[in-house]
């Protein structure tokens, strides 16, 4: 019998681009998010004399052979378990291919859940995420779910105190970013003197910096679930004082906000949260530029619906917006597609509802 997985995508909440290391790769620290924007992932398994491996996708633009990541994520799962299979995938698309949302990355991930469920085995923690880092460096993230610091390259994953369940919007232009051309840009923009990502020896360690100032974000204050260094109040205080239904609602968005505010104020220098991808991509397509401020409400002076805070997904082309209700997200979803972009409404996914909402039918 198939099993059906959940592929869910992510954002990156920041980003901060550090110095080019021995094997080639730019040390990285990210606060990574997951949405509940989703792939579907079918797996079917069963053991036989001999591996075979098939995969089938509804779009054309997704390769089906060993350069995807699913199909290595497969082999090399089997491979670790001492297992040989005929194993079928299907993957539905629905999330942009190489929009910076993750979505093979995702999908990889998808897989080995679906494979081991089949199976009926499962490898150890550790090596799930030994195999899910050579696989790709976003991969580790997708064994997690809910908010997730990536350090080396992205793919050393820390679990973070989840930030309540929040509206968001995902504008998906159709642009299209190359990640490794916006690294060879930072690089050339780091060679002219430009401020932030490579790291001088007489400049702070922006990649430290970031990584504490995220963890900073953990410290617990009182009985409160998860504090943020005594910025947000007790989640179940409101629950406490006896308050319901709408009063519930209101407290749960102010934690939402006051949390993400922390965040977004929680950065290096004067500037805050950022992505530092968005130095070198927003002047290379200023389109992308114009859809953040749309996201935020600033480009067209929405002021009854800003957004908490707006960024590049990753190297993008895909950036998002958060936002304190869902009318909100209603109101900057449609300031972009007014300019003919694409715009999709979902919610963050804290990591239990992630693991929760895995698996389909």
């Amino acid at each position: 019998m198939a099993t059906t997985v959940r592929s869910f995508s992510k954002i990156n909440l920041g980003l901060a681009i550090g110095p080019v290391r021995r094997d080639g790769f730019h040390g990285l620290t990210t606060l990574y998010q997951t949405l509940d924007l989703h792939d579907l992932v079918t797996v079917t398994a069963h053991p036989t004399a001999g591996t075979r491996i098939s995969l089938t996708t509804n779009d054309a633009r997704v390769p089906t052979d060993g350069r995807n990541t699913v199909w290595k994520m497969v082999e090399g799962a089997l491979k670790r378990l001492g297992v040989a299979a005929e194993v079928e995938i299907h993957i539905e698309k629905r999330l942009p291919v190489q929009g910076g949302m993750g979505a093979g990355s995702a999908n990889a991930a998808a897989a080995l859940i679906g494979l081991e469920r089949e199976l009926g085995m499962a490898l150890p923690g550790v090596e799930r995420l030994k195999l899910a880092a050579e696989v790709g460096s976003d991969v580790p993230l997708f064994l997690i779910g809910g908010a997730v610091m990536g350090l080396g390259r992205g793919e050393l994953v820390v679990p973070m105190p989840d930030f309540p369940q929040t509206w968001c919007v995902v504008a998906v232009p159709e642009v299209g970013v190359s990640t490794p051309a916006a690294f060879r840009d930072w690089d050339k923009r780091e060679e002219r003197g430009g401020e932030g990502g490579l790291t001088p020896v007489d400049k702070p360690d922006r990649l430290s910096q970031l990584s504490l100032a995220y963890a900073s974000l953990s410290a617990k204050t009182g009985d409160s679930k998860f504090g943020t260094s005594g910025i947000v109040r007790d989640a179940n205080s409101e629950k406490k004082q006896g308050l319901s239904g709408e009063s519930q609602s209101n407290a749960m968005n102010d934690l939402a906000e006051n949390t993400l505010l922390a965040l977004v104020r929680t950065g290096i220098g004067n500037d805050g949260l950022h992505n530092d991808f968005e130095d070198v991509v927003f002047p290379q397509y200023p389109s992308l530029r114009i859809t953040k401020r749309q996201l935020m409400g600033s480009e067209t002076g929405a002021t009854d619906s800003p957004a908490i805070y707006a960024a590049l997904s990753g190297s993008g082309s895909a950036l998002f917006g958060l936002y304190r209700s869902e009318a909100d997200a209603k109101a900057a979803q449609q300031r972009v597609q007014n300019s003919g972009v694409k715009a999709l409404i979902t919610e963050t996914l804290p990591r239990d509802e992630y693991w929760a909402r895995m698996f389909a039918g």
